[in-house]
């Protein structure tokens, strides 16, 4: 059972579990975030349910805290993106002279690019990448370990997409390979589709970004802090190729949520809570941490990893969870922070 008496700050334990959306190179915020919360000793991690960057930085937090606890775990979310940003140094996806001139994060003028991303539209990884190779693959051998993943005190939710059924596999600690990891990650006009147990398998975005439902049905936390990086809103219409592309990604990669926060309102409103499992989805409380920043980045700066634009993205992670702690602390194991039941209105 947790402990109930309060903590070295003063407050009494809360236990909690995040939901981790996926993002590239976004997923930075991600940390930021992650790294604030793991500060607060009164915070107590039950699980996490992550999609392609938020499988990397579900896996990298648990293995770290398995090993050393927070302080362990912070220390390894940094070591992961700092290697993902020496890896960048030799991608070919680079920034213009123009766009750092001007401060800005896209890669929308870069020639390669452009070239590569016209390229996905006649060729497929078959054909560009026929070895499959993964810039990632050797940074999660190095730095996770697998075997210990397996007892990490945080229970682990990894999302991965069935190319032939089209549904989710929701992956557990025992079961989080290198390839599970790259397969929630694994955009179909990059990558080859990762093979696991004879089946084929694409990001899990398309399927759950990140899937809720373990949360509430395997974990003892009644506390969901969910960390968003794809803007569910944005202003206007868009009307170039590229914002249109841009603005259907974001559709997609939260379509799926957004159903399944539906889905936990309509349950939590006609749940019986006198039955073990209605009783699970009445208690559940649902917490988000805000990022207004995503809306202004387009979709190309996804895959911009240089170690300038990562530290941004982990610095406005650091002021938007401080930002949450400010204003939601004291609804942590009261009540839910944001309202779900706005998700049926008009359905």
């Amino acid at each position: 059972m947790m402990q109930t008496e309060p903590t070295a700050s003063g407050r009494t334990p809360v236990l909690i579990d995040f939901a981790l959306q996926g993002g590239g190179s976004h997923g930075a915020f991600t940390w930021g975030v992650l790294d604030r919360l793991l500060e607060e000793d009164w915070l107590r991690i039950d699980g996490i349910s992550g999609t392609s960057a938020g499988a990397m930085n579900a896996a990298v937090l648990a293995d770290g805290f398995a090993e050393g606890g927070a302080e362990g775990a912070r220390k390894a979310l940094a070591a992961y993106w700092k290697r993902v940003a020496e890896a960048a140094r030799f991608s070919p996806f680079q920034r213009g002279p123009i766009d750092k001139m001007l401060g800005r994060w896209t890669l929308d003028n870069s020639p390669l690019f452009v070239t590569l991303d016209l390229m996905s539209r006649l060729y497929s990884p078959y054909d560009l990448n026929p070895g499959n190779s993964h810039p990632l693959r050797g940074i999660l051998d190095d730095l996770i370990n697998f075997e210990r993943l397996k007892t990490s005190p945080i229970r682990l939710f990894i999302t991965a997409t069935n190319v032939r059924t089209g549904r989710g596999r929701v992956f557990r600690n025992a079961e989080i390979t290198p390839d599970v990891l790259l397969a929630s990650a694994c955009l179909p006009t990059m990558f080859q589709a990762i093979e696991i147990d004879g089946e084929s398998y694409w990001d899990g975005g398309y399927s759950g970004n990140p899937t809720m439902t373990p949360l509430v049905r395997e974990l003892d936390s009644d506390d969901t802090i969910l960390i968003p990086i794809n803007p569910v809103e944005r202003a206007g219409t868009p009307n170039s190729a590229r914002e249109i592309l841009n603005r259907l990604n974001e559709v997609s990669f939260n379509a799926v949520l957004l159903k399944e926060l539906r889905m936990i309102a309509l349950l939590r409103q006609v749940a019986d809570p006198g039955h073990s499992e209605g009783a699970q989805w009445a208690k559940m409380r649902i917490h988000m941490v805000p990022n207004a920043l995503m809306s202004t980045l387009g979709y190309s700066s996804k895959l911009n990893a240089e170690w300038e634009f990562i530290s941004m993205l982990h610095a406005e992670g650091r002021k938007s969870a401080e930002a949450f702690l400010a204003r939601d602390a004291d609804n942590l194991g009261k009540r839910s922070s944001i309202d779900l039941d706005v998700l049926l209105e008009g359905v």
